[in-house]
């Protein structure tokens, strides 16, 4: 059982900034990469940025010097700091995380219940 919670969405002008953060909890023997997706309103979802176990990352190239994306392993948390806020950013924002719960068995993709940024002036 592996619940992941987002938090740290809401209502920002642009240019504004916003820190999105997500929670693992649950059975979790080996955390491997963590990242945050996208979807806005009628398109598909996307990758927005990744981490790796070892803190190797990799970015959306709309996003990149503007967003960025860390690790904690001890609590199992993953953030994304956003600056420079564009409107085209609005959307949902959903954390993913690859996890092996027990040793010897598969890893799964886990999937938070999203958090929504609107980025309006």
């Amino acid at each position: 059982q592996v619940q992941l919670v987002e938090s740290g969405g809401g209502l920002v002008q642009p240019g504004g900034s916003l820190r999105l953060s997500c929670a693992a909890s649950g059975s979790i023997y080996r955390m491997n990469a963590m990242g945050w997706y996208r979807q806005a309103s009628g398109k598909e979802r996307e990758l927005v940025a990744i981490i790796t176990s070892d803190d190797s990352t990799n970015y959306l190239e709309s996003v990149k010097g503007r967003f960025t994306i860390s690790r904690d392993n001890v609590k199992n948390t993953v953030s994304l700091r956003i600056n420079e806020l564009k409107p085209e950013d609005t959307a949902v924002y959903y954390c993913n995380a690859n996890i092996r719960t027990r040793p010897g068995t598969q890893n799964t993709n886990y999937w938070g219940k999203g958090t929504l940024v609107t980025v309006s002036s």
